[in-house]
C-alpha cells in the first residue's frame, strides 16, 4: 500500500508555474523551459482526480510548454524588425501579469482585514447644533459702504410691489408665510450674474415677486459685495445701480 501524498493546491496553471520558478528560484526572465516543462509534467501526474474543467486548464498550459520546448530546439524566428523572438516571451508576460494581480490580491486582503478592525463612532450631534445658521450682522455687511441709493431703489421697488395687491382679492382667504433661503437667493444671485455678466440692480429687484423675496434679495446683494463676488458701480448720483460679476 502506497503512502498517500497531499499536494499543494493551485488556483491555476499559472500558479503553479509561479511556485515552480520560485521553488528553482529561477529568473522568470530566462526560464529553463526544459526543466519547468518536465516538472509542470511530474506534477500533473501527480494530482488527484479532479473537476474536468479545472484539469482542462492545466493540460492546455503542459501543451503549451511542450509546443515553446519544441520551438526553443528550432532555429530562431526573425520578426519585421530583424530581431530574434523569444518563443518564451508570451508565456512571461502572461506570468508577469498574474504574479501582480497575485500580489495586489493579498494587499487588498491585508487592508480589508485591517479595515475590519476599525470601528467608526455614529455621529451623535444633536439636530440643533447641525441646522444651527450663524445670525447676519447687519452693521457689518454695510459698514464702509455707501448704501444711501442703493436704499431708495430697494424703497421704490417695495412701492411698486405694494401697488401690484388687488385690495378686494388680496383679502380673500389665508396668507402663508413664504419661507425663503439667504443662502439659496445667493446661489440664484450669483447663477443670475454669470448669465447677465452685467445688470442693474432695479431690474434685478423687479424680477422678485413678493415682499419677502424683495428683503433676502437685498440681504443677498450686500453678502455679496462683502465678500467680492460682485461688485456696484454708479456712474452719477441718483442713477440706478450696476452690478458686475468679478
Amino acid at each position: 500500500m502506497g503512502i498517500p501524498v497531499k499536494l499543494p493546491v493551485f488556483e491555476g496553471p499559472l500558479d503553479l508555474l509561479l511556485h515552480l520558478i520560485d521553488k528553482n528560484k529561477i529568473d522568470i526572465y530566462d526560464i529553463p523551459i526544459v526543466e519547468i516543462t518536465n516538472q509542470y509534467l511530474k506534477y500533473i501526474k501527480q494530482m488527484e482526480r479532479q473537476d474536468l474543467n479545472v484539469m482542462s486548464e492545466f493540460m492546455v498550459m503542459a501543451a503549451t510548454l511542450i509546443d515553446i520546448k519544441c520551438r526553443m530546439l528550432l532555429p530562431k524566428e526573425v520578426n519585421e524588425e530583424g530581431e530574434e523572438e523569444d518563443p518564451r516571451a508570451e508565456l512571461v508576460q502572461q506570468l508577469l501579469e498574474y504574479k501582480m494581480y497575485k500580489y495586489m490580491s493579498y494587499e487588498l486582503r491585508d487592508r480589508m482585514a485591517e479595515a475590519a478592525k476599525s470601528i467608526y463612532r455614529i455621529n451623535s450631534m444633536p439636530d440643533e447644533i447641525r441646522q444651527y445658521k450663524p445670525p447676519v450682522d447687519m452693521d457689518e455687511l454695510i459698514k464702509d459702504l455707501d448704501l444711501s441709493q442703493l436704499h431708495n431703489i430697494f424703497r421704490a421697488v417695495m412701492r411698486r410691489q405694494e401697488d401690484k395687491v388687488d385690495p378686494i382679492r388680496s383679502k380673500f382667504g389665508q396668507i402663508e408665510k413664504e419661507e425663503v433661503s439667504l443662502s439659496d437667493k445667493m446661489l440664484y444671485i450669483q447663477e443670475y450674474a454669470r448669465g447677465m455678466k452685467r445688470f442693474y440692480f432695479r431690474e434685478l429687484l423687479e424680477t422678485q415677486c413678493s415682499k419677502v423675496q424683495i428683503v433676502v434679495t437685498f440681504l443677498a446683494i450686500l453678502e455679496l459685495m462683502k465678500t467680492g463676488i460682485i461688485r456696484i458701480s454708479q456712474e452719477r448720483i441718483f442713477d440706478d445701480i450696476l452690478i458686475e460679476t468679478k
